[in-house]
């Protein structure tokens, strides 16, 4: 949807990736070029949701009506199984007109809701996963061409006694003094549903390990504001429920080792 008033009113949606699974979690960044990145994934995640209504007989509890049923039943077999497993990817479309016209998707390394940062020294750096495949890393990848190509960079640690299939939904903010911060969605037992941080202060190269910040809540999307603080925001998912933000006046530093928590 596009805004000329500064957000106050907008256009009819326009539809960019519509394929014939799930496209989801799509981020958007305009480069200092002017060039604007869109990034989604493809999931079979619904499949499971017919599958499980498939079982059940009308009138049971949970049924589904006969009319969604054979609606889900044909987009869901417009392709074969193997085909829809082909379909599975981490994907990005490029525009260098505005948003006027679109490139046909590409696939890049990896995928989180907010997509890629652009950097100081010209560097895009997108945080992530790296989703359907079999290591399924967690790192971060880099463009120096405004995204049009990507590299792996580095893949962050994972704490002891994590499993690393349980980070989620990456993102990063660069801070005034060059430095980098990623939170990531946990869902290992330990600080589970809470933000994890790791910090890097090499461009990306090397990260930290995971701590906890002591917030509760995922996931996070990072900015730093005019003033150089950073403002973290996330989903809030128990009572009260909502979105929340706060804000890091210290960008986001917290002593190695310390058991207190950061000050907002």
């Amino acid at each position: 949807m596009r805004s000329q008033d500064n957000g106050r009113n907008w256009r009819w949606p326009q539809v960019l990736i519509d394929g014939p699974i799930d496209e989801r979690d799509a981020g958007v960044l305009e480069t200092a070029k002017g060039s604007i990145l869109v990034t989604t994934f493809t999931s079979l995640a619904y499949q499971s949701l017919l599958d499980q209504a498939e079982k059940l007989s009308p009138g049971q509890p949970g049924a589904w009506e006969d009319l969604k049923l054979r609606e889900w039943r044909a987009a869901h077999h417009r392709i074969t199984a193997e085909q829809r497993q082909a379909e599975l990817g981490t994907w990005m479309i490029r525009s260098t007109d505005g948003g006027v016209t679109w490139s046909a998707r590409y696939e890049v390394p990896v995928n989180s809701p907010h997509g890629p940062i652009q950097l100081s020294d010209g560097r895009l750096l997108y945080c992530g996963i790296e989703l359907w495949k079999p290591e399924r890393r967690v790192g971060v990848c880099h463009s120096t061409d405004d995204g049009l190509t990507w590299q792996w960079l580095a893949t962050i640690p994972t704490r002891e006694g994590d499993d690393h299939r349980q980070y989620h939904e990456l993102h990063a903010v660069e801070t005034t003094d060059g430095g980098l911060i990623a939170h990531i969605r946990n869902h290992n037992k330990a600080n589970a549903q809470e933000i994890l941080q790791t910090e890097s202060a090499d461009g990306g190269r090397t990260w930290s390990m995971p701590h906890p910040i002591g917030v509760w809540g995922y996931p996070s999307h990072l900015l730093r504001l005019k003033d150089g603080r950073l403002m973290m925001s996330y989903g809030h998912r128990r009572a009260p429920m909502g979105n929340q933000a706060r804000i890091s006046r210290d960008r986001g530093r917290k002593l190695v080792g310390s058991t207190d928590r950061p000050q907002y």
